[in-house]
């Protein structure tokens, strides 16, 4: 008897993992789809005449912050890195932001400056929408700096944008990324968002990160 039910349990949990795995992979790509998308439509493309860096303002911020508070740390993660890098390819590759070329650092680039935002977030999502409205800030700063930095490197010492400029020249051409913290606009939108699909689904999170099921919290007092 101990063996069948052993054996019951064994294909339950399974079942649940294959599950659980499955939603995953659903909920991964379809947020990637999102991301990638609202990564490429920019105010640009949409011909929309606003002067660099709102040039280039994309919708996609308020959609991964958001995601990276209502749903586990491994699918924003992971729908945060392949969304922003099929975005960026798209960009380059296809609306021609920039010289073929670029793709090889815009696109690591872009996952290197986005992904760790969703862990950051992920820190503080059960926290209140004041802290919440904190670690997007922290987020945000973190991706500016992350296009600053090597941008630097790459403008000072190397001959990946042309000849190299040395230290202060670069120091100069990389500021610009700073124009980056425009995404700071979309704080109270990402924050809209999460009340309003909290309110809509009556939940707090989508998933339960600690104990490994895919159920759904509710944020119904216990």
């Amino acid at each position: 008897m101990s063996d069948q039910a052993e054996k019951k349990n064994g294909v339950e949990s399974t079942e649940i993992k294959t599950r659980s795995n499955t939603l995953f992979l659903a909920e991964t790509a379809s947020f990637a789809a999102l991301i990638a998308m609202t990564t490429a439509v920019s105010t640009a493309l949409l011909g929309i005449p606003l002067p660099a860096p709102l040039s280039e303002i994309t919708f996609a911020p308020a959609i991964y912050l958001t995601i990276a508070v209502l749903y586990p740390r491994k699918v924003s993660f992971w729908s945060t890195a392949i969304g922003s890098a099929l975005g960026e390819a798209i960009n380059v590759l296809i609306f021609g932001s920039a010289p073929a070329a670029f793709a090889v650092i815009y696109i690591p680039g872009m996952i290197w400056a986005r992904a760790p935002e969703a862990l950051i977030m992920n820190r503080f999502r059960r926290k209140s929408s004041l802290w919440l409205a904190f670690a997007m800030v922290i987020a945000t700063v973190y991706e500016t700096l992350a296009f600053f930095f090597p941008d630097w490197f790459f403008y000072s010492f190397t001959f990946f944008y042309g000849s190299p400029t040395g230290v202060l020249a670069g120091l100069s051409l990389a500021a610009f990324d700073f124009g980056t913290l425009i995404d700071l606009i979309w704080i109270p939108v990402a924050l809209l968002l999460i009340q309003a699909v909290r309110s809509a689904f009556s939940v707090q999170f989508f998933g339960d990160v600690r104990t490994g099921t895919r159920k759904i919290t509710s944020n119904k007092p216990i």
